[in-house]
């Protein structure tokens, strides 16, 4: 809807739970299903509404993780934090604001992703 589209447009930082802290810049890569997970590729940040262990060989290229749901002890959260990656969960909206090849910064420390272009 025109009025989804405002809203992406408008929307240059959003939120969410600090699940493994650290910074990092990448290139947005939305994984809906298992057979997303091919287009990640080393330093993009995978953006998801949940992740699962089938994700893994793509959670393991990924320079950080976004996701919709989820706290400190969703998978995501867990998995970040033994790959010393940083994670940012429970947005709400990732999905939705970000789309493929987005410039972001996940700023893990704040809890913050910034929208760079």
């Amino acid at each position: 809807s025109v009025l989804q589209d405002n809203i992406k447009a408008n929307i240059n930082h959003f939120s969410g739970i600090v699940a493994s802290k650290g910074t990092a810049k990448g290139n947005v890569k939305i994984v809906k299903m298992k057979q997303d997970m091919d287009k990640v590729k080393k330093g993009d940040v995978l953006v998801a509404s949940t992740t699962r262990p089938d994700l893994m060989p793509a959670l393991r290229r990924c320079s950080a993780i976004v996701t919709d749901t989820g706290g400190i002890t969703s998978h995501a959260a867990i998995i970040s934090r033994e790959l010393k990656v940083p994670c940012i969960v429970g947005t709400s909206i990732a999905t939705q604001v970000l789309k493929d090849g987005d410039l972001v910064k996940v700023d893990a420390n704040k809890g913050i992703v910034h929208v760079l272009k």
